[in-house]
């Protein structure tokens, strides 16, 4: 096979939504401004898995074939006559979104909010490959002591700094993140570099709270079904010693926004970032009269220079993330393990690591 890919297919009458398959596709011809990628990590999020397995998140849809893959990182194989910030050979991480034009959001630096190509979102294809084209000012180059592991994890990473930075983690605040997936231990290492004093995690899964502690959490605590959000709150004041600052809610689920909102101190902040069902039921009245600000993300913006700083520094290690490694060919098997609910973060290993 030239260019091995994994597609999701939209199948009817099948038990998942769509058939997920490694296929042939040609190798990308680049345009002045693109360079040519052999992928070096690629990450599996879930979204990727939702995708195949639902067909669909939200209003984007399955309905051509469609690569998956955004976590990613690269070498430079081909490049553009007008790229002027990479080589043949640089080792690149992929910023799998940007803006299609210079709207207003984009000039004042919120281009995750423009209308974007984004890698793996319905009708864009991903790069989960083994040649992939990509636009060279949305590449970036990565120091020699990175690995391309590393590089791939910081497109999640980027989740983590966005939405510590738009909480305003500092030092000495005390958080909450419900949820020990991905996301939310990034979002820990993150609010841990940024100065926080007290980080409690908490999620039903023990595996993942033990995770936590691993990577730095000051306590946990394990939810049950049973529990409600305002014995939730009160078992995570208790820990805490007091409310905390700042909530980072990343499971998406209304119950754990409802926890959020208990549980935040009175002019804290709640940051949402997982994603749910598109109407929940919250005790908005409880926040409005404590002053609780409520705030959302979209991915992330001007993320990709500091996180590679972060890791590359040492200030911020993601490798314990990683628990499952895959090639690309037994991807199939790598997203059985994902979505079996296994380890934290699955790689696909396209090139040898440094």
């Amino acid at each position: 096979m030239k260019n091995p890919s994994v597609v999701v297919k939209k199948v009817e009458g099948k038990e998942f939504s769509c058939d997920l398959v490694i296929e042939d596709r040609p190798i990308p011809e680049i345009d002045d401004d693109e360079v040519l990628l052999e992928m070096g990590s690629v990450g599996i999020c879930g979204s990727d898995v939702h995708y195949w397995t639902h067909g669909r998140i939200g209003d984007f849809i399955v309905n051509e074939p469609m690569i998956l893959g955004h976590e990613a990182s690269g070498k430079v194989i081909k490049a553009g006559k007008n790229v002027k910030n990479l080589a043949i050979g640089d080792r690149v991480s992929i910023e799998p979104g940007y803006n299609l034009e210079a709207d207003d959001y984009a000039k004042n630096g919120r281009y995750n909010l423009s209308d974007v190509f984004f890698c793996a979102t319905p009708p864009d294809d991903g790069c989960l490959m083994k040649y992939y084209k990509h636009k060279a000012s949305w590449c970036y180059k990565i120091p020699e002591n990175m690995s391309y592991e590393e590089a791939a994890f910081i497109e999640p990473l980027s989740v983590g700094i966005h939405a510590c930075r738009r909480a305003n983690v500092t030092l000495g605040d005390t958080v909450l993140i419900t949820g020990c997936g991905p996301i939310g231990l990034v979002s820990l290492l993150v609010a841990r570099a940024m100065g926080a004093s007290k980080v409690l995690m908490t999620d039903m899964n023990g595996g993942r709270l033990k995770k936590a502690l691993e990577c730095g959490a000051s306590d946990t605590i394990q939810v049950t079904r049973e529990q409600t959000p305002e014995q939730i709150a009160a078992l995570v004041e208790e820990k805490l010693g007091g409310k905390p600052n700042i909530t980072v809610e990343c499971t998406g689920a209304e119950s754990c926004i409802q926890t959020g909102i208990y549980a935040t101190k009175s002019g804290g902040c709640l940051l949402l970032v997982g994603l749910g069902k598109e109407m929940a039921n919250i005790p908005i009245v409880n926040a409005a009269v404590r002053e609780v600000d409520i705030r959302g993300v979209f991915r992330y913006c001007n993320t990709w220079p500091i996180a590679i700083n972060m890791i590359s520094s040492g200030q911020i290690n993601v490798k314990p993330l990683v628990t499952h490694r895959f090639e690309l060919k037994d991807s199939l098997k790598a997203f059985e393990t994902t979505r079996r609910g296994e380890g934290v973060k699955v790689m696909i290993k396209c090139l040898p690591d440094i």
